[in-house]
């Protein structure tokens, strides 16, 4: 049992990394440091695979590993950054989403974390809002409030 998690672990990792990879990227916007947030993320991962308890659950777990990753990164160097729309356009492997504001960025990039992170995985990462509530280990209504207000926060940039 232990090793049929840790080898859909092993396979999940490898399926989606480039999903992975983006996401460490998105927080960081450096090649090397989102390179070793993945490698410490799967560290950790392989040390806590028997945490697992449902392997339905392993994708938004793994997601969850890399966000708080990424953020105890950030906190260590501090500096926060997201991506720029053509380097996550390069990575998102021929999805059509063609985000060439420029305003938009900057706003994205002014947002408080806790908002960027859910705008991050909401609209960059295509996760639902019951996903996003496990990864970041906050309520539903919670994680629902702050992409209005981020949303809302972004609009008023945009203006």
């Amino acid at each position: 049992m232990k090793q049929d998690i840790r080898q859909l672990l092993v396979t999940t990792i490898t399926e989606k990394k480039e999903n992975y990879y983006r996401l460490a990227f998105s927080y960081v916007k450096n090649k090397e440091d989102a390179l070793d947030i993945i490698q410490e993320s799967i560290k950790k991962a392989l040390i806590s695979v028997d945490k697992i308890n449902d392997s339905q659950s392993i994708n938004s777990w793994f997601y969850k590993i890399i966000v708080h990753t990424a953020l105890d990164f950030l906190r260590k160097q501090k500096k926060v950054t997201l991506t720029d729309v053509e380097t996550l356009e390069f990575f998102s492997q021929g999805q059509v989403d063609d985000y060439q504001n420029v305003d938009l960025q900057k706003a994205l990039d002014e947002l408080p974390i806790k908002y960027k992170s859910i705008i991050i995985l909401r609209y960059f990462e295509d996760l639902k809002i019951e996903e996003i509530a496990k990864i970041l280990e906050e309520n539903m209504n919670t994680i629902k409030t702050r992409l209005y207000k981020a949303l809302e926060l972004l609009r008023i940039k945009m203006d």
